[in-house]
């Protein structure tokens, strides 16, 4: 099997257990404490905790307005509907979704719609509204009314630059990486031309500039400086570096072995915990860029030269932290099947895993430096595991997303269809879920979350810039879902 194939049969297995547990705790078994104990509600030696904290709940909005379904699939009538959005976050599309820096834009990697959705977001609302004709999309062979774009097949993931002006996006069915100008006042999106690299295959594409290791494109990244765009090549075992001229948004790969880092591949340099990239990103002063290795069952730590982009893995055990033994990285836990990772404020990054049905917390001990938290503060995990706290309805955890002011962290279970929220420990780094119905927000299927809408298969999520909504994708849905945060 290979690694994607892989990768879906261990989120069905995952997917039985859930609905084990949603079966045990329907047919009446006692609720459970944090500590594994039954609770016994109103007692007098038990009594009841203080109310929690609304901060960082998810409230679903209503009506049309929470849920955004593609049109001609089936889905709640309660739900609006859109076009070019068949198969957001295809399962492996944990960044399947971006907000532009301004608040006023919102992207969605549609895979099996071979096409990019584009939102105007309503800052007050948080609610989205697709533009009429090609300002609403862009899409391969220009289907379902939108504007063209040259290799985007199978799109999985989108970025927006920091200044707001460029969007790019990866392809797995074109091993490619899309480059687009845009509208800052309509969102809507144009293809540079191929003068400009507006397209870069690993595959021979008409119109495309070649690139190494570009295969199979899982995730892209720009930096906080907008000098480089990153990409993780899940069949290329690859980190691939491009240079990113500010003014016109073009993208070139950095020559000879400085343009990829990878397990083993030819003209790139060699590093190690890089198979199988699904999750990236970068550190917020750009010193880092740290990749999620589904295969590899780890998270490499690739320090990055400010100058040139240019990315360097460290030899002494430091530059990856793995779920095994492996020569040159550090030992870890819980991180079988990294697949996204998401940095937050004070040098704290988390790793979602869908083989450990976990999320994993680190700190940044130094530059281009992790650790992982000691005890629970270090994994929570769905079910239960010695050592790491206790996670619910969080089967084949798939994104997540870091609120802006680094108090809540969500994670996305595309198993489940769930959305857990957590409260993040400023002092530790560590995660907690909310408790009762706030720490989630599923499909009726699965009890003790508050009930969502057009959840099915729940890929990946953002934070708007202002913190007021959280956006998620899900494939089986072939929705956008669309959130209230309380603050």
């Amino acid at each position: 099997m290979t690694h994607r194939s892989l990768t879906v049969f261990a989120a069905l297995v995952a997917l039985v257990a859930c609905m084990a547990l949603t079966v045990g705790v329907a047919a009446g078994a006692p609720s459970v404490g944090a500590e594994g104990a039954p609770k016994e509600p109103g007692s007098k030696r038990h009594p009841q905790p203080p109310k929690p904290s609304p901060h960082g709940k998810l409230t679903q909005l209503q009506g049309k307005a929470g849920c955004i379904v593609a049109a001609g699939a089936k889905g709640p009538a309660s739900c609006g509907r859109a076009r070019a959005l068949t198969g957001p976050g295809d399962g492996f599309g944990s960044h399947a979704i971006a907000i532009s820096p301004d608040g006023r834009s919102v992207y969605v990697a549609a895979s099996k719609s071979s096409s990019i959705a584009v939102f105007a977001r309503n800052p007050q609302t948080g609610a989205l509204k697709q533009p009429k004709g090609k300002a609403g999309c862009v899409a391969a062979k220009a289907e379902h009314g939108c504007g063209l774009a040259i290799g985007l097949i199978g799109p999985n993931s989108v970025a927006v630059s920091p200044d707001g002006q460029y969007v790019y996006a990866t392809s797995r069915g074109g091993s490619s990486l899309t480059s687009f100008l845009r509208d800052k006042k309509t969102g809507a999106l144009v293809q540079l031309p191929p003068s400009s690299s507006g397209c870069i295959s690993g595959l021979p594409i008409p119109e495309c500039t070649a690139a190494r290791a570009l295969v199979d494109p899982d995730v892209v990244v720009v930096s906080p400086d907008g000098k480089n765009v990153y990409v993780g090549a899940f069949a290329g075992n690859a980190v691939v570096s491009f240079a990113r001229n500010a003014a016109s948004g073009a993208l070139t790969q950095l020559e000879g072995t400085a343009g990829c880092i990878a397990l083993a591949t030819g003209g790139c340099a060699t590093g190690v915990g890089l198979g199988a990239i699904e999750g990236l990103d970068i550190s917020p002063d750009g010193t880092a860029v740290y990749a999620a290795a589904a295969s590899s069952n780890a998270i490499a730590v690739l320090a990055r030269n400010a100058e040139t982009g240019a990315l360097a893995q460290a030899t002494d055990k430091t530059g990856c932290i793995t779920n095994v033994e492996t020569t040159g990285c550090t030992t870890g836990r819980q991180i079988a099947g990294a697949n996204t990772v998401a940095v937050g404020p004070q040098g704290a990054v988390y790793v979602t895993s869908l083989l450990s049905n976990s999320i994993t917390s680190f700190s940044e001990a130094e530059p281009a430096k992790l650790v992982q938290n000691e005890g629970a503060a270090g994994c929570l995990i769905f079910l239960r595991s010695a050592g790491c706290a206790f996670g619910r309805a969080m089967s084949a955890p798939e994104g997540v997303a870091v609120s802006p002011d680094g108090s809540s962290v969500y994670v996305t279970a595309f198993a489940t269809g769930a959305i857990d929220v957590m409260d993040r420990d400023p002092k530790t780094g560590g995660v907690e879920q909310k408790p009762h119905r706030a720490g989630c927000v599923a499909p009726k299927s699965v009890s003790g979350c508050t009930l969502g809408r057009a959840l099915a298969g729940s890929g990946s999520a953002v934070v708007s810039p202002d913190g007021r909504n959280v956006y998620s994708t899900a494939f089986v849905s072939n929705a956008v879902d669309v959130f209230r945060r309380h603050k």
